[in-house]
């Protein structure tokens, strides 16, 4: 990551999270008050090849021990009624912006992968992991509504994994990689502002 990049980065991230701070407690409290206990769904993620970190988000689903893989239609009776709203908005990924001061995540890039994927496709994931992760990015703006569209009609976990596969992985693969050839401080900006666009306009 290039010093104007983490610089970027410090700024709408330290910038949001005061402006945002009062919204994520009065979500954190309605999590609480609506759901219980954990607030928080903080989950495994890579940032390198090799390299793992936690991710946070406000919890929108129902805990499961056996949960494993991404979000599909298998999993929907488990999303809780806040947390509808919560994914629908998109405000269940604000305590992601404390990864972005961390430094886990950028503010742009390949959306961070679960180990499990990055095992499975290495020469794949050598690739996208070359840029380090994202809160949102050209993979996100242009493909994330057709990946839910396709995964929410998953009945099963073997189905949504086989699809999440086939489908999803390599599409979103050659989007990070266009991004990864035509990165700059500029496309970043359009991509911020490409996102605020969605996230007032769903």
């Amino acid at each position: 990551m290039t010093p104007a990049k983490r610089a970027l980065d410090l700024v709408f991230a330290l910038g949001l999270t005061v402006i945002l701070m009062p919204v994520g407690v009065l979500i954190s409290l309605l999590v609480l008050l609506c759901d219980g206990r954990p607030v928080f769904h903080v989950a495994e993620r890579m940032k390198t090849p090799d390299q793992g970190f936690f991710l946070w988000k406000f919890r929108t689903m129902r805990p499961s021990p056996a949960d494993i893989g991404v979000s599909g239609g298998d999993k929907s009776v488990r999303i809780t009624p806040l947390g509808r709203i919560l994914r629908r908005s998109r405000l269940d990924e604000m305590p992601q912006l404390l990864n972005v001061l961390r430094g886990d995540i950028s503010l742009v890039g390949p959306r961070p992968p679960l180990r499990r994927y990055v095992e499975r496709f290495p020469g794949l994931y050598a690739q996208v992991l070359e840029q380090r992760p994202g809160l949102t990015g050209l993979a996100t703006l242009v493909y994330h509504r057709t990946e839910e569209r396709l995964l929410a009609a998953c009945s099963t976990a073997e189905q949504t994994e086989s699809v999440y596969i086939r489908r999803c992985i390599p599409r979103k693969a050659r989007l990070d990689l266009i991004y990864a050839a035509r990165r700059s401080i500029g496309l970043d900006l359009r991509l911020i502002l490409g996102t605020v666009f969605r996230f007032l306009l769903p």
